[in-house]
């Protein structure tokens, strides 16, 4: 039964005030998470977890409880394992996660709570945290600057020798798995669930220590070690048809025949598109398109992403747009697919902050990536007074002064603290690598950090303003 809170402790209260003080930051905050709309919205995701999550069953932990522990995970940069400690470990965090004398969930437990939050329903809570800024006068949405950056994702760097050893790992265990509940229960061979693990290692790093000094040796290893993990493929498709067949003869080991029927279902087809891939680009010499490309079977959605920088010439992770406006609040971030033009993301970002604030921005700036003459004039067309897009390369003498004008260079000014604003989403707030598994971890990772940073921002603000 999905439980809401904890009642409050008079005992903990009276013992909390002898001894400790908020800090007057973490105050604001525990005070903006009292909003019932921003409740709402996570105990609505969490009431999905079962049919009858809100009615039946023992107590949960509580919402609230889950709730603010996430926003501490965040707020401080801990894993899951160390925001179970510390909450337990503090007076002051038990009181702001509304805990009192009860017990600490577990880091498992968090987990599990976490998974359930939709990405959707991060964007909303994000939306609801703008508004409470703009109530609380933090921001009124005058001004609004947006740019990208790139968030890693948790691979190493991809080499089709390191996926094929990868593919041939899973595959592999998952063997090792299958060969527990389906050997006692069929005549199938024990070779049908060789783990081939040893060998595609020992191969793949032959491949690294030739491919670079003996083209023709290294192009060999390779070969070897396709032959390895198309074996591994072939017997993993041998066993998924066995379970898929003797499911009336394995009830006794249902759920655990269901996951690996699900583990080879998934990574079958990304080993067979890394093995399509590495033929194609190792002996054929064919270059394959980015977009085509798989840099890891473990987090597929990874794109790509060539932006130019010195020292980064290439990224693997995910584009993500960011809009702030005056204040320092983050009022939007986009999860882009691949490597998009920059020029597509202005339009976008004019209707999210119009939608939001009901107006269009006084002032709206962007890098030149994103000067376009049709991107100018749709910002003009909407009532925009100040349109600030540095117009890449040569320039008219007419061009030239009017970006010369005063108000575009403070504008061009101001826009440069949004390059501020992703270091500290980076730095403190972790987007610079995303740890979470999955696209919609991925969508989580992102959303919690934008979240934690403009809760922070409001409560410095609001504390520093009542002195």
């Amino acid at each position: 039964m999905l439980q809401d809170r904890y009642e409050p402790d008079k005992w903990f209260e009276y013992i909390y005030q002898l001894t400790n003080e908020m800090d007057p930051v973490l105050a604001q905050i525990d005070v903006l998470l009292d909003d019932e709309e921003l409740y709402q919205l996570i105990r609505s995701d969490f009431a999905r977890r079962y049919l009858l999550t809100e009615v039946t069953g023992r107590k949960s932990t509580p919402v609230e409880v889950i709730l603010r522990m996430l926003t501490v995970k965040r707020l401080y940069g801990l894993s899951y394992e160390k925001t179970e400690y510390q909450v337990r470990d503090s007076l002051v965090l038990r009181q702001f996660c509304r805990v009192y004398f009860e017990d600490v969930p577990d880091d498992t437990t968090l987990i599990r709570w976490a998974n359930l939050i939709r990405a959707e329903t991060l964007e909303a809570y994000n939306r609801r945290i703008t508004q409470l800024a703009s109530e609380l006068k933090v921001t009124r949405g005058r001004k609004l600057r947006t740019d990208g950056t790139v968030v890693e994702t948790n691979i190493h760097a991809p080499t089709d020798s390191h996926l094929l050893a990868d593919g041939v790992r899973v595959l592999g265990r998952t063997l090792q798995r299958a060969k527990q509940v389906l050997l006692p229960q069929t005549q199938m061979g024990s070779q049908i669930f060789r783990n081939r693990t040893r060998s595609a290692r020992k191969r793949a790093r032959q491949v690294y220590r030739l491919i670079a000094r003996k083209k023709e040796a290294g192009k060999q290893a390779y070969r070897k070690l396709v032959k390895i993990t198309r074996q591994s493929v072939a017997q993993a498709k041998e066993v998924l048809q066995a379970l898929e067949e003797n499911s009336h003869i394995l009830a006794g080991h249902f759920q655990q025949a269901q996951r690996l029927k699900e583990t080879l279902e998934t990574f079958i087809p990304k080993v067979e598109q890394v093995v399509e891939q590495t033929i194609r680009r190792v002996f054929q010499d064919e270059k394959v398109p980015a977009d085509e490309k798989i840099v890891s079977i473990f987090e597929p959605h990874t794109a790509i992403i060539r932006r130019g920088k010195a020292g980064k010439p290439v990224e693997y992770g995910r584009k993500v747009w960011l809009d702030e406006v005056e204040g320092g609040i983050v009022t939007r971030w986009d999860i882009l697919r691949g490597n998009p033009s920059d020029k597509l993301q202005w339009t976008p970002s004019l209707d999210a902050h119009q939608q939001l604030f009901g107006k269009p921005p006084t002032q709206a700036s962007a890098d030149r990536g994103l000067y376009s003459a049709p991107n100018e004039a749709e910002a003009e067309s909407r009532g925009i007074k100040r349109v600030v897009l540095p117009k890449p390369g040569k320039k008219s003498e007419k061009r030239r002064q009017y970006e010369k004008e005063p108000w575009f260079r403070k504008a061009r000014r101001w826009h440069a603290g949004v390059e501020g604003r992703i270091s500290v989403l980076k730095r403190c707030y972790d987007l610079d690598r995303c740890l979470n598994h999955g696209e919609d971890g991925f969508h989580r990772w992102v959303g919690w950090g934008v979240i934690a940073h403009n809760l922070k921002k409001i409560g410095a603000t609001v504390a520093a303003r009542s002195g």
